[in-house]
């Protein structure tokens, strides 16, 4: 029996071998075949670049950021490797997620996307905190200084009160 399943699992995967890799559905990511979106991971107020080669060397095309709320943008052909190139500004406003980036190229009419990631932070710029928390419970450091001072000051006074007091009983003066 175990003979059996070793052959059909050896069969199935000699199949599975043979045919190869599966075509993608869509041109995406980046390469000739797609959109370059980079940076791919942006936080909202950023700029995005966006190429490709697959409308042809001297190809222009008609670029759409409408998922991620920037509208349209135009692909013109540049110098640089021979493709077109554009950009757009993703909005303030723009939510955390992956947003799917359209072109359609000018001559011929392929479709072409690619993706683009927006998070909260970028790994690239860490965002150090600012600014007091407002828990309720207050703190030795707070925005006034006087206060501050004076807290101090009270501490200083108790901490030499107690020792006297605790010298006091050890010599047995009582309290």
């Amino acid at each position: 029996m175990r003979r059996t399943a070793r052959l059909l699992t050896g069969g199935v995967l000699a199949a599975v071998a043979a045919a190869g890799p599966a075509a993608p559905a869509h041109a995406t990511g980046t390469g000739t075949a797609g959109l370059e979106v980079r940076p791919v991971g942006v936080v909202p107020g950023e700029r995005v670049t966006v190429r490709t080669a697959a409308c042809g060397p001297a190809g222009a095309a008609a670029g759409d950021a409408g998922a991620v709320g920037a509208g349209r943008f135009t692909l013109a052909p540049g110098t640089r490797r021979g493709g077109a190139s554009g950009e757009f500004r993703v909005p303030p406003s723009a939510q955390p997620g992956t947003y799917e980036i359209v072109a359609d190229c000018a001559a011929g009419g392929r479709r072409l996307t690619g993706d683009l990631v927006v998070t909260l932070a970028s790994a690239r710029q860490p965002v150090a905190p600012r600014g007091i928390v407002k828990t309720g419970v207050g703190g030795a450091l707070g925005p006034d200084p006087v206060q501050t001072a004076a807290g101090v000051a009270a501490l200083a006074v108790a901490a030499a009160g107690g020792t006297w007091l605790l010298h006091r009983r050890a010599r047995g003066d009582g309290i």
